[in-house]
């Protein structure tokens, strides 16, 4: 709220001026430091959540790579006990079947020996001692059922009787170890249970915390912004109230230092005034005027006297009597002073007093209509501003948002496509790398393959030229008569054709390798010139799509400062908007009482001040 500085007020009094004001910068401030406090806290809170967080997020990982270790170990552990239990489930049911089989009469024993047989031959569990047992079992009763003459019963129950208590005690002890398995394939399986429920409760709970934090961190950050948001709108707000105050205290100090020399030219005036009239009152012009004017100071005494004589007259009493009616019916403190003064104030006075005082309302009445006019054009005005002000700070925050979001992104794109482009110089550089280690080796191969298909030619021609040779130098000694019995030396040619054989193979093999290296160093070379080929056209896609996503980027981040500066000016004006309508309250608003109301009651205090003024008039005066 404005104030206006009275000229009236002393030097000494502009130094408690604007009380409200001081104390709005001071509240300012103490906000403004409990604000840059709370950000403080806040960004402290939100690094200290970060870091929770994180630690949540790498026991959640943690506990989800024990559970697939768990269950990985878990399903190891199942199929070995099936495998197991399968095993042992056959072993017992062909113990069970042998026992059956070796207790049935000796009719089908033969038959029933083979299934036995047959039956133990896939069990691993069966130990060869007793397979050998119950072979040798068999084998007797084969050779006793082919004998003339059949077995002696009680041996032969001897025997079947300890083949069967040996196959009772296997039977026995592979029931006792499957039910121990099964107990600890149920132990097993209730402590994976347990271990499960375990990380998953400790997963469940680390990932509801970390839900918690998160919401809390971001319930933090725009907490966090809008305090910033705050702290700008108060440190304007303050330093606006602060150039306010130093402008309307340098105006006061001046008004002020006005207001003491005028008070001190008035002084001076009316202790000239009061000079004059000391003058006036002495002896030299009080005497003149009772001797050159009588009739005058007569008619004055005598017109003095009977006002003096009268006191007030019923006119005047009349009209007092009206104004204190009508103030008490009005509620006017303006008609209550005004029947004090009719009552005290000499009656021509009292009538100029009414008619300045209805001139006096009748001119606030205008000032108070173009103020309201004013006023409403004003406050139409700032309405429809900060209308249009918000909703364009408002989409500006939109489209800031959206362009924030975008440039993100394209952010993130840069950084893979740079990533991919590094990634395919580098595959570039080790395929080069690979292939020109690969084309010296091959220029090599074949250089070395050439010199020695040159060397091999050259021993070729040397022997097949001396054996050649050789063989005309035996024809010739052979038309002579032979010197021995033994045959002619024609020298190594068997073994010659052998050397040359051998030759000729090696001579083979370096042109096969001649001819196999330069197929590889052309196969290989081809493939290296479509892998530059797709490399270059990949690289080039991808140099387009990164010039392409930063020319998108530049125009975006551009856009983004146009937006921001333009939503730093818009909210100045919508700023400056809402403290002028602050500024319109006062005077415009919140003024207590509404213009009809202050219309409607100086009307009657007008009418009344006419009517009293009337009751003057009709009295002749």
């Amino acid at each position: 709220m404005k104030r206006r500085c009275s000229s009236q007020r002393t030097s000494r009094s502009v130094i408690q001026l604007f009380p409200r004001s001081r104390k709005k910068i001071a509240d300012a401030n103490e906000d403004i430091d409990q604000l840059k406090a709370d950000i403080q806290k806040y960004a402290s809170d939100a690094e200290l959540l970060a870091k929770e967080i994180a630690v949540h997020d790498e026991d959640i990982a943690v506990w989800n790579g024990d559970k697939n270790a768990a269950t990985n170990v878990r399903t190891i552990e199942k199929t070995d006990y099936d495998a197991t239990h399968k095993d042992y489930s056959e072993s017992i049911a062909a113990l069970e079947a042998a026992i059956a089989v070796i207790q049935k009469t000796a009719a089908d024993k033969a038959q029933a020996f083979i299934q036995v047989a047959a039956s133990f031959k896939d069990k691993n569990l069966i130990p060869q001692e007793a397979k050998r047992a119950i072979n040798a079992f068999l084998e007797q009763d084969s050779e006793e059922g082919l004998a003339v003459s059949a077995p002696e019963a009680n041996a032969y129950e001897f025997a079947s009787q300890g083949i069967i208590n040996m196959l009772t005690k296997l039977l026995d002890k592979f029931v006792a170890e499957r039910t121990t398995l099964e107990k600890e394939e149920s132990d097993s399986v209730h402590a994976f249970e347990m271990l499960m429920q375990d990380l998953n409760n400790q997963i469940d709970e680390a990932t509801a915390a970390r839900t918690e934090k998160s919401s809390t961190k971001a319930k933090k950050l725009q907490a966090k912004a809008d305090a910033e948001g705050s702290l700008q709108d108060t440190t304007t707000t303050r330093d606006d109230d602060a150039k306010y105050l130093e402008d309307m205290s340098a105006t006061c100090e001046t008004k002020a230092a006005d207001f003491v020399s005028r008070q001190t030219l008035r002084q001076e005036e009316l202790d000239a005034v009061q000079m004059a009239m000391d003058i006036i009152k002495g002896g030299a012009v009080s005497g003149a005027s009772e001797k050159h004017l009588p009739q005058l100071i007569q008619t004055k005494a005598v017109a003095l006297a009977q006002l003096r004589n009268d006191g007030r007259s019923p006119s005047q009493a009349r009209v007092a009597d009206f104004l204190r009616v009508q103030a008490r019916q009005l509620d006017s403190r303006l008609l209550s002073a005004l029947a004090v003064r009719v009552e005290a104030d000499p009656f021509k006075k009292v009538k100029k007093m009414i008619k300045d005082l209805i001139t006096k309302l009748l001119e606030e009445a205008n000032e108070e209509a173009t103020h309201k006019g004013w006023c409403d054009v004003e406050l139409g005005t700032n309405e429809q501003t900060r209308k249009e002000k918000t909703e364009s700070v408002v989409t500006l925050h939109a489209e800031i948002d959206e362009l924030q979001a975008s440039i993100s992104m394209i952010t993130e794109q840069l950084t893979e496509l740079s990533q991919a482009v590094a990634e395919l110089d580098a595959a570039v550089a080790k395929a080069t790398g690979i292939r020109e280690a690969e084309k010296a080796k091959n220029t090599d191969t074949i250089s070395d393959a050439k010199a020695a298909q040159s060397a091999v030619n050259q021993a070729l021609t040397v022997l097949k030229e001396f054996y050649a040779k050789a063989g005309q130098a035996t024809a010739m000694v052979q038309q002579e008569p032979p010197p021995s019995p033994d045959k002619p030396y024609k020298g190594q040619g068997a073994e010659g054709g052998g050397v040359v054989a051998m030759l000729e193979v090696i001579l083979s093999d370096f042109a096969r390798l001649e001819a196999e290296t330069s197929a590889a160093e052309s196969t290989g070379q081809k493939e290296y010139d479509e892998f530059m080929t797709d490399s270059e056209v990949d690289k080039a896609q991808k140099t387009s799509d990164i010039e392409h996503q930063t020319s998108l980027k530049q125009d975006q981040s551009k856009s983004m400062t146009e937006k921001q500066a333009d939503l730093e000016g818009t909210q100045k004006e919508l700023d400056a908007a809402l403290d002028y309508y602050e500024k319109l309250k006062p005077s415009c608003v919140d003024t207590g009482v509404s213009y009809e109301d202050r219309v409607k009651r100086r009307e009657e205090e007008i009418q009344s001040l006419k009517e009293a003024l009337m009751i003057l008039q009709s009295e002749g005066f």
